[in-house]
């Protein structure tokens, strides 16, 4: 069967397409062709992102003066330090040698996860507080936390249900540390004794957590590496935007030289990985080549991606092409689909949505689903919960009789290994070159402090607007998102008038007590 991408009829209206719309049916030959990006400081062939060589040599270190705007060179020394994995409670697990002057650094960036049910409030309090989740006209930008407080009250309960089937908590943190650890034996076994440091946006151990450790330990040179393969606005923006605030404040990690990784959804290591796993997934059906291989990745608001320039639908979609691409090298030629999942509120996300593409699927009278999570390295809630529990039993009530989900990447040798790689890649550049120079480095990892990537990426999240701008009659997608703009805003309403009066409901179900 020649492959194609399946196109979902949920995904034919203009709001969907942002800039590219899609055909139809991508046959293997068209699918070639690449679609632009917003705001992507990359401009590289397919045969060079995925060419695994680096085009500045090893041996030289750049510094840069911000008083002076100077770039000086100096020979690369490999930075000393002990390698171990360390969190906000970790312990070094092994002290080694010290090579060179200069201690390095490796801090992954992670979501976080509540580690038991009583986490799960507290968790979502810290998830719905961040503007980058929920974003407030600047008016009751005031109410951000007790609103956060209030729907994190009111969600726990089902939350609870979620993670009690998966264990009674997220697995995320032991799977990050696992892989942090594994990723500092393959640098020292590269010749790079650095720390590796884990910090979690909304849960423990905290990016703050991680940052004081840092100091603690006299970092001076320090890896930022996501683990999201692709870059987005509420992913790896917000956790980036945190980290500029903490460095903003504090001198020691102002003088600290340090550059970011902010997506490799490109590189080699991470495309053959995956590639990999769907490969031995689609050995477990009976017919393999009939099975449809389905991408489900996290959605985003569509005002970022089309007003904002977040790069994350574009990356997203060249990741499937080169994992694709690499099938299609082993001879694996299956028909394809790409939706988004784990929408919330009532604005728009991307789409096609997962579970109305299933649904769509099944009605195309499709037998047999591959659900494959692709931006997802660590098995967690969305993993473990929504795509293996909901979206299997809407596949089977949807005609979908064969289901079968590719794990996520966890510490697979390979994966790790790259990882390994791109922080070696990155290291000349430690400190040193500003976003503007990316194309002209012709860098495999697009590197780029925190202040220079977010202002790249991210200028415009303060001044969105409104996903829907003109008014349609009738029962439509417009006036479904002004009846739930105005729902919300008069539960703001409600809740100022109780918080100001100290009478209402919510103080009779003793619920807004909870807010002191």
């Amino acid at each position: 069967m020649r492959r194609g991408r399946i196109q979902s009829s949920a995904s034919c209206s203009a709001s969907s397409s942002s800039t590219f719309p899609h055909p139809s049916c991508l046959t293997s030959a068209s699918r070639h062709c690449k679609f632009p990006r917003l705001l992507s400081p990359r401009a590289l062939s397919v045969s060079q992102r995925v060419s695994g060589n680096c085009l500045v040599p090893e041996t030289t270190q750049f510094s840069f003066s911000k008083q002076s705007n100077i770039i000086t060179n100096k020979k690369h020394l490999f930075h000393a330090g002990v390698g171990a994995l360390e969190t906000s409670n970790t312990q070094a697990v092994s002290p080694g040698p010290l090579i060179g002057e200069e201690k390095i650094g490796v801090l992954l960036l992670n979501l976080g996860g509540p580690e038991t049910l009583d986490d799960v409030q507290p968790f979502l309090f810290n998830l719905f507080s961040d503007p980058d989740i929920i974003r407030l006209p600047r008016l009751f930008r005031f109410l951000q936390r007790p609103l956060a407080k209030f729907i994190s009250v009111l969600r726990a309960p089902k939350s609870k249900e979620g993670y009690a089937s998966i264990g009674g908590g997220s697995p995320l943190r032991r799977i990050t540390d696992a892989q942090a650890e594994e990723l500092r034996k393959l640098l020292w076994e590269k010749n790079v004794p650095a720390k590796v440091y884990v910090g979690m946006r909304y849960w423990h151990p905290f990016t703050e957590e991680a940052i004081e450790q840092i100091k603690k330990d006299g970092i001076e040179k320090l890896v930022v590496l996501p683990l999201y393969p692709q870059f987005s606005i509420s992913t790896s923006g917000s956790s980036l935007r945190l980290l500029e605030s903490i460095f903003r404040d504090d001198e020691y990690l102002v003088n600290m030289q340090h550059t970011v990784i902010p997506s490799w959804y490109q590189r080699e290591g991470y495309i053959k990985s995956m590639a990999n796993l769907i490969e031995k997934e689609l050995q477990k059906f009976d017919h393999p080549e009939k099975v449809v291989i389905f991408f489900s990745a996290h959605g985003v608001p569509l005002a970022y991606v089309e007003e904002a320039g977040d790069p994350y639908k574009a990356e997203m979609e060249e990741c499937v092409d080169l994992i694709m691409e690499e099938l299609e090298k082993r001879k694996i030629t299956n028909a394809y689909t790409l939706a988004y999942q784990s929408r919330v509120g009532p604005v728009e996300w991307l789409k096609p949505y997962t579970d109305e593409t299933i649904i769509d699927l099944g009605r195309k009278g499709v037998k047999s689903l591959l659900a494959v999570p692709i931006s997802f390295v660590s098995e967690h809630i969305e993993t473990l919960e929504e795509i293996d529990v909901e979206y299997k039993e809407l596949a089977l009530e949807s005609g979908i009789q064969n289901w079968g989900r590719v794990p996520a990447l966890g510490c697979e040798a390979m994966f790790i290994s790259d990882l390994a790689d791109a922080v070696i890649e990155s290291l000349p550049y430690v400190g040193a070159m500003a976003v503007s120079n990316l194309e002209a480095r012709q860098s495999l990892v697009p590197l780029g402090s925190v202040e220079e990537l977010l202002a790249t990426y991210d200028s415009q999240r303060r001044e969105l607007p409104p996903p829907v701008t003109v008014w349609e009659w009738g029962w439509t997608k417009s006036a479904e998102t002004w009846n739930g703009r105005a729902a919300m805003l008069a539960v703001l309403v409600l809740l100022l008038l109780e918080v100001t009066t100290g009478e209402g409901f919510l103080h009779q179900w003793g619920i807004l007590p909870l807010f002191r």
